[in-house]
């Protein structure tokens, strides 16, 4: 260690900062690897030249630096995320999202409208991320229907929810940042709505703007190359059997059509040796009946994760035949949670696949892998067949749900193509409810000040856990790394500029002692 004039160790304590901002503004280089850097800079450079006060006691050392690692507003923020991410696990946002188009009566520009109104009001008191992944297919799906690129809302949605964030103190991690950095620094606390007024008159003309200007700004692209499989709205067929106590039975057609099944076309309905296919007249299920359908990867897992009485599947997987707890269960889930357990991806039909010319149903591949399908792409034309006289062709898509274990384990497999980001985890909404009372509890709790808010926030985490809205496995996904590493070294960046007084005020002070 070597003694060192606090004066120049102010500048060099800037020059760290001035590096982090141009690292951070770097395209190429990752925040999580400018944060760590930071961090161990500053480590290093407080090690080598201690900064000493009047009592020549060390007035900065590693555990001051770090200690921002351990702040409420970033635990705060953490516990947050968890809450969301339960949310969206169990689609209690989607529920919102499809009461809104029903309330724009079906019309495209409205609901857009009403959804970025609906994005900004519930980013007040939820965190971004949830939001934006939550709106992100209902604003696709609108803007096709307009007939414009989904690049077109996906960044007034961005702009909705952090105009939406600055309403209230849980609103950002900035918000609760500065909340906490002013209550070290003595200041009267902020409280839950200190920031409702200017930050709802700033997202009032917000909103005006990115409606009505914004759309006019964003470039017009052609194509939507980067497109995610999982945001297509591709038709997959599938086919499904009316059971005997299912709540389909005794639905008929109306007009031709079997308008119940709002987000499925059906093609046809086999009874027996009977081959009903569109336009129905005077039809109406009843058990053993087998249901074929054309729909969307999200209608089609919508009606597996909601029990709707639609027992979809071309194939049974391995797993179908297996006790919850035994040891094919997946070594991230407690037993008795399979479904919890269950991921939905896309698999494409390779061109030397020993799967060519065979029937689904007849094909070895979904069992042996320990994964379903759930149903078919054709790149062709659409097929109105029974599912066991439709063979597989190159390049047909298949829909498979299973283990994230099995799913990612067909990568190996030289049958199929595992399509990239196509997986994503089913969700659970019969956990809906617990997850919206425990939302609603942490937002209560901690506006009305019963509990402070970081520790409303890390309850309502323990909660979506202990509930089993979300797994173990689920939780530590939902932490953003970049939070917690971005935030840590601005408040050891914090603790550095404090500790060698450099704010700009009192340059002149020094200069004249």
């Amino acid at each position: 260690m070597i003694a060192a004039d606090p004066f120049l160790l102010m500048w060099l304590t800037l020059a760290l900062a001035g590096l982090a901002i141009l690292a951070y503004a770097h395209p190429r280089m990752p925040l999580e690897l400018t944060s760590v850097g930071l961090v161990a800079a500053l480590l290093i450079l407080f090690h080598v030249a201690p900064l000493r006060d009047a009592a020549g006691a060390i007035a900065l050392d590693a555990g001051g630096l770090l200690k921002g690692f351990g702040n409420p507003a970033i635990i705060t923020v953490v516990a947050l995320l968890v809450v969301g991410q339960g949310m969206v696990r169990a689609g209690a946002l989607e529920m919102i999202s499809k009461t809104i188009y029903r309330a724009a009566r079906g019309r495209p520009a409205p609901a857009i409208a009403l959804s970025l109104l609906v994005a900004l009001t519930i980013s007040a008191a939820l965190n971004n991320t949830p939001v934006v992944v939550m709106f992100i297919p209902v604003l696709a799906s609108l803007a096709d229907r307009l007939g414009h690129t989904a690049s077109r809302v996906m960044m007034p949605l961005s702009y909705c929810t952090i105009l939406g964030g600055m309403m209230t103190l849980i609103g950002s991690s900035t918000n609760l940042l500065v909340a906490g950095t002013a209550a070290e620094l003595g200041m009267t606390p902020l409280g839950f709505f200190d920031f409702a007024v200017p930050g709802a008159v700033l997202a009032a003309i917000g909103f005006v703007y990115v409606l009505f200007v914004a759309p006019h700004l964003m470039p017009k692209r052609e194509t939507e190359d980067d497109e995610p499989a999982t945001s297509s709205g591709k038709q997959f067929i599938a086919q499904f059997t009316v059971e005997p106590q299912s709540p389909l039975i005794g639905i008929a057609a109306v007009g031709g059509m079997f308008s119940a099944f709002r987000e499925m076309t059906v093609l046809m309905v086999q009874r027996g040796a009977v081959h009903n296919r569109a336009p129905f007249e005077d039809i109406a299920l009843e058990p053993g009946d087998v249901v074929i359908v054309a729909a969307t990867r999200k209608a089609l897992i919508d009606a597996v994760a909601r029990d709707s009485g639609l027992q979809i599947r071309l194939t049974a997987a391995a797993e179908d035949d297996a006790a919850p707890g035994d040891g094919a269960a997946d070594d991230a889930e407690p037993a008795g949670s399979a479904r919890a357990a269950q991921v939905v991806a896309e698999a494409m039909v390779s061109p030397g696949s020993r799967l060519l010319g065979l029937p689904i149903e007849q094909s070895a591949f979904p069992a042996a892998d320990g994964v379903r399908v759930l149903g078919v792409q054709r790149r062709s034309r659409m097929t109105r067949a029974h599912m066991h006289e439709v063979r597989l062709q190159a390049g047909d898509v298949l829909l498979i749900s299973g283990r994230s274990r099995d799913v990612r384990g067909l990568r190996a497999n030289r049958d199929v193509v595992l399509m990239q980001w196509s997986e994503s985890e089913l969700p659970s909404y019969n956990h809906a409810r617990r997850a919206s009372l425990i939302f609603l509890a942490v937002v209560g709790v901690a506006a009305t000040g019963v509990l402070p808010i970081v520790a409303a926030a890390v309850a309502g985490a323990a909660l979506m856990v202990l509930s089993g809205t979300l797994n173990v496995r689920q939780a530590a996904r939902a932490i953003d790394r970049q939070i917690i590493l971005v935030g840590g070294a601005a408040l050891a960046l914090n603790a550095a500029l404090s500790a060698t007084r450099c704010p700009p005020a009192e340059w002149p002070m020094r200069k004249t002692r």
